[in-house]
C-alpha cells in the first residue's frame, strides 16, 4: 500500500486558531498551532513522490521541502535560541538550503512524523520560558514573544507557497 500524508487533528479547543481574546501567550500557541496545522492539511492525502515534487518551475520548493524547514525552523527557534537546548542542527541548521533541497520521497513519512515530533519538543522547550525572554538574532535582543510572531509569520508565508503547490499537484485547494 502506497502511504500518503495523513490528515491532521485539528488543534485543541473551541476554535481552530486558538483563543481570541484573553492570555497573550495562549493566543500566540494557539495561532501558531493553527499556522502549523494548516501545513499539514494541506499535504494530507498526498504521496511521498507527490509531497516531493517540485510542480512550479523553475521553483525549487515542495511541499516536503517546506515540512523539512518548518521542523528546521522550529529546532532553531524554540528549542536551541529560546529553550537553550544543546541539540544538533537539523537539516543543514540556520542558513543552509539542504532542507529544501534534500527531499527525498523516500522519507517522507518520517520527515512528517520528525516536524509533529519536533513541534512537541519545541512546545515543551518554550513552555517554562517568560514572553519577555530575550535571544540573540543576528547580535541583536529578541523576546520569545517576537519569536512567536516571527514562526506564525513564517508559517503563514510558507503555507502560501504551500496552497500554490498543491494547487499546481492535483488542483486541490482551499485546506
Amino acid at each position: 500500500m502506497t502511504w500518503t500524508s495523513p490528515a491532521p487533528a485539528p488543534p485543541a479547543g473551541p476554535l481552530s486558531d486558538g483563543p481570541l481574546t484573553g492570555d497573550e501567550r495562549a493566543i500566540l500557541e494557539g495561532y501558531l498551532a493553527h499556522q502549523r496545522v494548516t501545513l499539514l492539511r494541506i499535504c494530507a492525502g498526498l504521496t511521498a513522490e507527490q509531497l516531493a515534487a517540485r510542480p512550479v518551475s523553475p521553483s525549487t520548493l515542495s511541499l516536503l521541502g517546506l515540512v523539512r524547514h518548518l521542523a528546521k525552523v522550529e529546532r532553531v527557534w524554540l528549542r536551541q535560541r529560546a529553550g537553550g537546548e544543546d541539540v544538533p542542527p537539523l537539516h543543514g541548521g540556520p542558513g543552509d538550503d539542504t532542507d529544501f533541497h534534500a527531499a527525498d520521497p523516500a522519507r517522507a513519512a518520517q520527515e512528517v512524523e520528525e516536524l509533529r515530533e519536533e513541534w512537541r519538543l519545541a512546545d515543551a522547550a518554550a513552555a517554562g520560558v517568560p514572553l519577555d525572554h530575550e535571544v540573540d538574532f543576528r547580535g541583536r535582543a529578541m523576546s520569545l514573544r517576537m519569536v512567536y510572531l516571527h514562526l506564525i509569520g513564517e508559517y503563514a508565508r510558507h503555507n502560501g507557497h504551500a496552497d500554490l503547490l498543491r494547487q499546481a499537484i492535483d488542483g486541490v485547494t482551499g485546506r
